[in-house]
């Protein structure tokens, strides 16, 4: 099998949870799309009465406060879409059509691994087409404060560099590094949930965040300890997650990046932040074909063509 091709599902698989921003219901069904599609919402359910199609890119992001959202709200949004990109990317899925009927994506969890499962029961298919890279040629950092993103070249492959830096004792500073494959994704960053301070809840609440999150999709921070009876999947959980949300933000690039990214105490504005610096200038960046840099990808085409999950652990 060639190991530079498009993907997409092999066929539909639909997932139903709540907004954990909204507390409403939602519904989501992930359906395969052709070659040089790459990831779109179709937003139902609008004041409107009209559908809207919504591309999955950073020019249209309307909002990055505790989330990331696309769209607006006149016409339609879709916020909290991290998760679902993060997966979509760390999975190497280049095309799909994400169908739902509301204005935010469910939280299931609160990390990636349901919407990971539910790509890995449908599978991977080629499109026919060669994949196409964003390389980056030129270094490019944004800061605030003692924030910072930036993305450097590097001769292949996409590999994230992310450090929290929380005044929390039960948070602290950690740091996760890693070259981003299929395999690695899905063993070390899918399973990491969100978090959130328990001192913020009600400020959050009279601001319209955090209506619908709970025990079962957020892992709650005290004064001393994690609330959650069950604890952390792991010492470094929080990390684990900023890293899964950088993935998901910088799949707003439209193609896969070849280069890597680091930062500390960044966030989705951030994230957004340093792929509005890439495209600002043409000189950063190249757009190339045929750059395989995920070592698996030739183990995931072999699985798709079988009918197999995408880029299963096993295979």
């Amino acid at each position: 099998m060639r190991t530079n091709q498009q993907t997409t599902l092999k066929t539909s698989v639909t997932l139903t949870g709540i907004g954990v921003h909204s507390g409403n219901p939602a519904e989501i069904t992930l359906h395969p799309a052709k070659a040089n599609h790459g990831i779109a919402f179709l937003r139902t359910g609008t004041t409107t009465g009209n559908d809207r199609i919504i591309k999955a890119h950073f020019a249209c992001v309307s909002a990055t406060e505790l989330c990331t959202v696309i769209g607006d709200v006149e016409t339609g949004a879709v916020a909290t879409i991290e998760h679902l990109m993060s997966a979509l990317y760390g999975l190497g899925v280049d095309n799909a059509l994400v169908e739902i009927d509301g204005p935010e994506m469910p939280i299931l969890d609160g990390s990636a691994r349901l919407f990971v499962q539910a790509i890995d029961s449908v599978g991977l298919a080629l499109c026919g087409a060669p994949r196409r890279w964003i390389k980056v040629l030129q270094p490019v950092r944004i800061e605030a404060g003692r924030a910072f993103a930036e993305l450097r070249p590097i001769d292949r492959g996409f590999r994230l560099d992310v450090e929290i830096d929380f005044e929390s004792p039960v948070i602290g500073r950690s740091r996760k590094a890693m070259d981003l494959t299929p395999a690695a994704y899905r063993r070390e960053i899918a399973p990491a949930r969100t978090f959130g301070m328990m001192k913020d809840v009600e400020r959050y609440w009279k601001a319209g965040f955090a209506l619908g999150a709970s025990l079962d999709n957020t892992v709650a921070v005290g004064e001393t300890a994690v609330v959650n009876p069950e604890g952390l999947r792991f010492s470094d959980e929080f990390v684990r997650h900023k890293f899964l949300d950088a993935v998901g933000d910088l799949a707003l690039a439209g193609l896969p990046l070849q280069g890597a990214y680091r930062s500390y105490c960044g966030g989705h504005r951030m994230n957004v932040g340093i792929l509005e610096a890439l495209f600002a200038d043409r000189a950063h960046y190249a757009i190339v074909e045929g750059q395989g840099t995920r070592r698996e990808t030739a183990r995931a085409d072999f699985g798709a063509g079988l009918g197999l999950a995408a880029f299963a652990a096993e295979l």
